[in-house]
């Protein structure tokens, strides 16, 4: 299986945007606390390579994701293949050289902790930053996709959440494990992480510009397509006052605007299923024009909310079902 895209916003629901900003606020608190307090921030003398446990998960992974990205290899001893990555793991964690950290699991003896995380199975990847899970990829995948992978997510550490790592110093890795040099960004690179910019500081309208100009030159773009989902909800809720939007759906049940309207609300406020059901029900009670409103604005939300997401397979499958 290859590795799957990581977000940029990191989490499912649009309340990640809020929660981006929450994460980055806690992580530079308890940087601050640590600095108050004494306590040395991860260094060279710090292993780069760790063995977690449900027991240690805390200090060893929450506490030190305010500092450097941790990516959690879940693996077991009767699966080859995750013994396999765990070893292409420890080989790039040296080459980063400090910038993530590598904190191994076996699922037999961390059966709670595997459940949390929702793998599916071994071997599976997760990262956490400031406190926050994100899936990476599941399965057995080549060194370049993996790094493409890593140097995402130190690049959402940098930009979301200000975790730069700390680099180790010469020396404290073998010679040839040393820091690859920094790939020169891509014109693309640049024009989404400005786009990623504009949203973080609330110029809506100016992400939406930024997010269609990176789909102009690459349409596939799927975080593009991700953000600008995200920055068009955002710009239609804005002004919105959810009581009149609310009342003018309940009232009007046959107005598709109103149910457009209200199906927003419903997944900027997290409640996911029944934004999805207000739309499925519109497409089923419509035809011509409204129902393609209505199905269209459906498709958008799936984007908000990603296309692995178990309420968008089942949302998918329920509007299928009105359409044929």
């Amino acid at each position: 299986m290859q590795p799957r895209n990581m977000s940029m916003s990191g989490v499912v629901d649009l309340a990640a945007l809020k929660a981006a900003g929450e994460a980055k606020a806690k992580a530079e608190q308890a940087r601050a606390q640590r600095q108050d307090a004494g306590a040395p921030a991860p260094s060279a003398a710090s292993p780069l390579v760790i063995d977690v446990t449900e027991e240690t998960f805390e200090s060893e992974v929450l506490q030190r994701s305010s500092e450097v990205p941790v990516v959690i290899s879940f693996w077991a001893e009767q699966a080859e293949q995750s013994k396999q990555l765990n070893e292409t793991l420890e080989r790039l964690v040296g080459e980063y050289a400090g910038r993530f950290l590598l904190a191994r699991a076996d699922v037999y003896a961390n059966q709670l902790l595997f459940q949390q995380f929702g793998a599916q199975g071994v071997p599976a990847v997760f990262a956490v930053l400031a406190g926050q899970a994100m899936p990476l990829f599941q399965g057995a995948a080549a060194d370049d996709q993996i790094r493409e992978v890593l140097d995402q997510l130190i690049q959402v550490g940098e930009q979301r959440f200000g975790i730069v790592g700390t680099p180790v110093e010469a020396g404290a890795v073998p010679a040839a494990a040393a820091t690859p040099a920094p790939r020169p960004a891509t014109p693309q690179e640049l024009a989404l992480s400005a786009a990623h910019d504009a949203l973080d500081a609330g110029d809506l309208g100016g992400a939406v510009q930024a997010y269609r100009n990176v789909l102009a030159d690459e349409p596939a773009n799927a975080e593009a397509k991700l953000g600008l989902a995200q920055a068009e909800l955002l710009q239609r809720v804005q002004d919105a006052d959810p009581q009149a939007v609310r009342k003018a759906a309940a009232d009007n049940p046959a107005e598709v605007a109103a149910q457009l309207a209200a199906a927003d609300l419903d997944l900027v406020g997290g409640h996911v299923e029944d934004a999805f059901g207000r739309l499925v029900d519109t497409v089923r009670r419509t035809a011509g024009d409204d129902r393609d409103a209505a199905r269209l604005r459906l498709l958008e939300l799936f984007d908000v909310i990603g296309a692995d997401d178990p309420r968008v397979v089942t949302a998918r499958v329920a509007l299928a079902r009105v359409l044929f």
